[in-house]
Parts: structure tokens; C-alpha cells; sequence
């Protein structure tokens, strides 16, 4: 698979996993609408991944969203570093059962559209770096 094969396969999956991430909160399931969110994050960070490296274009195999912005050369503000940090943990946090209780009981339902709308402030950042010709 060249690499815009795989950016475009990354973009895909990401687009699938934020419609199911507002599936789940619809649901009222906000610990993995959360988990889901991450997701859709690092597989948008992967898919630029594979735009910028194109002789080398899968993504190292980590969940660290800041790590994978590092690898993907971004200049960060604080504010994206800070949401980027936040989001990282909502994989281990609904993931592992000694987080997973305490997380659940942090995501209300005021706490989970909070994140949302952070996850949804990258998202249209990264999917506008993956829309210009860099």
C-alpha cells in the first residue's frame, strides 16, 4: 500500500469512528465515546504520518498522541499540546479496569460533550493539514 493508500485508509477509519463515537454518546456509553475519540485523533495523526513519509509511510504502533504529533513534525500551540494530552489518556483510562471505574464516573454527561467538542476542534485542524499540499 503506497502512502496515500494508507493516509486515505487512516482518514476512512477515522471518519467510521466519529460516527460511531456520537452513536455511543447518544447511547449514554461516554466513557468509550471517549475511548472512540481518541481514536479518531490518532488515526488522523497516522494518516498525516503516511502523507508526510512516503517512502516509510506506516505509522509507529502507539497510542501517545502527542508522541505521534512529534513523529508527524507538527508545531504545536499549548492549547492543541494541552487537548492533545488530554485525549491520550482516554485510552488507558476506559481501556483498564483499575482507570476504568473512575473514569466512567467522570464522564458525565457535561464532561463528555466538553471532550467531544475538543476532539472535534483537532479533528477539523488535522483534517485541514491533510487537505493542503504539504
Amino acid at each position: 500500500m503506497n502512502n496515500i493508500d494508507l493516509m486515505n485508509y487512516w482518514i476512512e477509519s477515522s471518519d467510521e469512528d466519529y460516527d460511531a463515537m456520537k452513536v455511543l454518546f447518544d447511547n449514554h456509553k461516554n466513557a468509550w465515546c471517549l475511548f472512540i475519540g481518541h481514536l479518531v485523533i490518532e488515526k488522523l495523526l497516522k494518516a498525516l504520518y503516511a502523507k508526510k513519509n512516503k517512502n516509510a509511510p506506516h505509522a509507529p504502533k502507539v497510542h501517545d498522541l502527542l508522541y505521534l504529533s512529534d513523529k508527524v513534525e507538527l508545531d504545536l500551540t499549548e492549547n492543541q499540546e494541552r487537548l492533545l494530552s488530554i485525549i491520550t489518556k482516554f485510552n488507558i483510562n476506559a481501556r483498564y479496569d483499575d482507570y476504568k471505574k473512575e473514569f466512567q464516573n467522570k464522564c458525565t454527561n457535561e464532561y463528555t460533550l466538553e471532550q467531544i467538542q475538543n476532539i472535534e476542534e483537532v479533528r477539523t485542524w488535522l483534517k485541514n493539514l491533510l487537505a493542503t499540499n504539504q
